[in-house]
């Protein structure tokens, strides 16, 4: 099959430019928003619904993840792929028009955005609502603090920790802190870390 005859679901996993008014991609699109609905209007109690609703709604989820409604996402976690023990604060925003890989152990803080889709610069295809997808991947063990934005083809690595805030434009390396906007690598972790937790306040946890 050419370029050209690409289906749009091709396309959109392909990191093709297609255009956002397929039907048939729009009733599916539909579809999982209302299980994302469901999902949102959860009771606190009701945990065990949750977890079902998720395994229905995501790619790939794996044991012990928690996320905090509400949670907002283009295609209800479709195309997302959790590993265990993910922890999502509230407010976590995932354009999964494309695929978007988790770790294990992967925390997210309050309002982070990981976006896959995106937009070309040229205006006329804009106004014709193009758009483009790269997937994003986060490894284990990650940190992602508050507001942080992850954009389109982002690669971070394990163990890092993404400042509150930071916009990442660009893969981050295993092992490090990265802050900003654009996001760079302030410092590697190190044996510091390893004995305190807060300036000078010693780790007394095993």
């Amino acid at each position: 099959m050419t370029e050209s005859n690409l289906t749009t679901k091709q396309r959109m996993h392909n990191q093709k430019l297609y255009y956002c008014n397929d039907e048939g991609i729009l009733n599916e699109q539909a579809q999982q928003l209302e299980l994302l609905y469901d999902f949102n209007h959860t009771r606190p109690s009701e945990q065990k619904k949750r977890d079902e609703l998720l395994k229905k709604m995501f790619k790939e989820i794996g044991v012990d993840c928690y996320i905090e409604p509400p949670l907002h996402s283009n295609w209800g976690g479709k195309n997302v792929h959790f590993g265990n023990g993910v922890y999502a604060n509230f407010n976590l925003t995932l354009v999964d028009d494309t695929d978007i890989y988790v770790g294990d152990n992967v925390m997210f803080g309050p309002n982070v955005i990981v976006s896959a889709g995106t937009h070309p610069i040229h205006p006329e295809l804009r106004r014709k609502q193009a758009q483009f997808n790269v997937p994003i991947h986060i490894g284990n063990n990650v940190w992602i603090g508050a507001q942080a934005v992850i954009l389109p083809g982002v690669r971070i690595g394990d163990n890092s920790v993404i400042g509150a805030g930071s916009i990442v434009t660009k893969d981050i390396p295993a092992n490090v802190v990265a802050v900003g906007n654009p996001c760079k690598v302030v410092r590697e972790i190190n044996e510091r870390d390893m004995t305190y937790y807060y300036r000078d306040m010693e780790i007394d946890l095993d």
